[in-house]
């Protein structure tokens, strides 16, 4: 790239013992050659002279083809709900657990006593079953993976296990628990249970003695059930302000054991821990919501138990979801402003807020194939897509 030895290279006449060989073609390529790729300049790069205009060698349509391509439009939002379905009966009750959709598109809705599925695909309402006024109020509900069968938990501390497609009652799974069971959790066959009693207890509902690990940790009722993604880690949060990190491999079969189980004992709360969600796009980050002393969204790194980040949302957090086709977290409050908001993760940037509830958004829930999400609150469950 010597430019000073290249142009002296070719526009140099040979040594004279050599001249009268080079041929005369040699010689007319050589001047040709120096004029295009000099331009009939003797240096390059000198600062003397103003630089030459550049050719314009691209036609204009491959010109147009360099252009930069448009920013991608941001994603619409919408701020009020796709339907308003009414919710009477609906327990105004923090700590429960009362709706839940399947993998088979099926909305479970408890309202008092009575469970109803909503059909989402056709936009059907049935009843699926009415427990008995000493059993109830119906406490909790989730469904299992295969969207068929449904787990119901009681007032009472019972917890009854349903074939949704036949509306037939299969099982009541009894003496799990000393009183209310406010959530369930599914981890394939397994059953996981809270209850007001503080014990988490793991049922294998494919046996008959289906009590087969038990986890010891909480002072007081159990309000948030979650297991990851692997299946290999469990989430609980409860009214004594903490959470659990439990690994799969370190429940109990002996529930008098008396020992400490737990992965992580997390202190940071300052009120009941109900809010829990599995990143889906990170299998050891956890997000978890706090009640009305607390109002903060935390995050997690469940491996070392370190606490990455917390947002003050300046209201009581009832739920959280994270959103399975964006990098978005959607939480669900309380007092005071009862509100829906979505944030972008990890900035935590509010990209919506939504405020048409008129009551506290206890529940949500979100279908599995798309980006539907329902909320749900003391006076209607609101369905919105995003």
């Amino acid at each position: 790239m010597d430019m000073d030895m290249a142009h002296y290279l070719l526009t140099e006449p040979r040594k004279k013992e050599n001249a009268a060989a080079a041929s005369p073609s040699k010689e007319a390529y050589r001047r040709l050659l120096a004029e295009k790729l000099f331009n009939n300049r003797t240096r390059i790069l000198a600062f003397r002279n103003k630089p030459p205009e550049p050719e314009n060698i691209l036609a204009a349509d491959t010109v147009s083809s360099y252009q930069a391509k448009p920013a991608k439009q941001r994603r619409y939002i919408p701020q009020s709900a796709e339907r308003t379905l009414d919710a009477p009966d609906l327990v105004d009750d923090y700590y429960l657990n009362l709706m839940d959709w399947g993998s088979s598109n099926l909305l479970s809705i408890a309202l008092g006593d009575t469970m109803y599925l909503w059909d989402a695909s056709n936009g059907s309402t049935s009843e699926l079953v009415t427990v008995e006024e000493d059993n109830g109020p119906i406490t909790s509900v989730s469904w299992a993976p295969d969207g068929r069968h449904l787990a119901i938990g009681l007032n009472s501390s019972d917890i009854q296990l349903s074939d949704t497609s036949s509306n037939r009652l299969l099982r009541t799974l009894k003496g799990v628990h000393e009183s209310r069971v406010g959530s369930l959790a599914w981890n394939n066959n397994i059953l996981t249970t809270g209850g007001m009693d503080g014990k988490i207890v793991n049922n294998d509902v494919r046996i008959r003695d289906h009590a087969v690990q038990t986890y010891q940790g909480h002072s007081q009722e159990v309000c948030g059930l979650k297991w990851s993604g692997s299946g290999r880690q469990l989430a609980s949060g409860g009214n004594d302000n903490l959470l659990h990190i439990w690994d799969m491999s370190m429940a109990s079969s002996v529930p008098s054991a008396g020992r400490n189980q737990w992965l992580h004992r997390l202190e940071d709360h300052m009120a009941a821990v109900k809010a829990l969600a599995w990143c889906p796009f990170q299998s050891n980050l956890l997000a978890t919501g706090g009640g009305g002393s607390d109002r903060c969204i935390k995050f997690w790194n469940t491996h070392t138990g370190a606490c990455l980040n917390s947002v003050d949302t300046g209201s009581q957090v009832c739920a959280l979801l994270w959103n399975k086709n964006e990098r978005e977290l959607l939480s669900s409050h309380g007092f005071t402003q009862n509100q829906l908001t979505l944030w972008k993760y990890p900035s935590m940037v509010k990209m919506a807020e939504l405020t048409g509830h008129t009551s506290r958004v206890l529940f949500m829930a979100q279908v599995n194939s798309s980006h539907q999400f329902l909320a749900d609150t003391i006076d209607m469950l609101c369905l919105f897509f995003t």
